[in-house]
């Protein structure tokens, strides 16, 4: 079974930048759509942003758009947080594993927890001064 391991959370003050890692052991991810969620306490998981086969094509949530920026290289998914904010805090977590037959509904399904067969343990991302 496919493990996804994340890193590169941590303590920033607001309006500051993390990059979040995630590599799946024995697997490039460049190849794959996957996706980042989050968990803040007392809260559910949800979307952050997702990337489809070959990074052709990005999606991001409202309170994402024009901070974080998701991306791959050869082997590893990446999200890029700017502009932190104390509400960013969570827990975070990558998803790969594209559970669709039919890759072209990506665009529909890529925000679903149940889209995803494969998940990584989450890395903390606390925002405070």
């Amino acid at each position: 079974q496919v493990r996804l391991v994340e890193s590169g959370g941590g303590l920033v003050q607001p309006g500051g930048s993390l990059r979040l890692s995630c590599v799946a052991s024995g697997y490039g991810l460049s190849s794959f759509a996957a996706a980042w969620f989050r968990q803040a306490p007392g809260k559910e998981r949800e979307f952050v942003s997702a990337i489809s086969w070959n990074g052709a094509s990005t999606y991001y949530a409202d309170s994402a758009k024009g901070r974080f920026t998701t991306f791959t290289d050869n082997t590893k998914l990446y999200l890029q947080m700017n502009s932190l904010k104390p509400e960013d805090t969570a827990v975070y977590y990558c998803a790969a594993g594209y559970r669709g037959e039919d890759t072209t509904l990506f665009s529909r399904f890529y925000s679903l927890l149940s889209s995803y067969r494969y998940w990584g343990q989450g890395t903390q991302v606390t925002v405070s001064s």
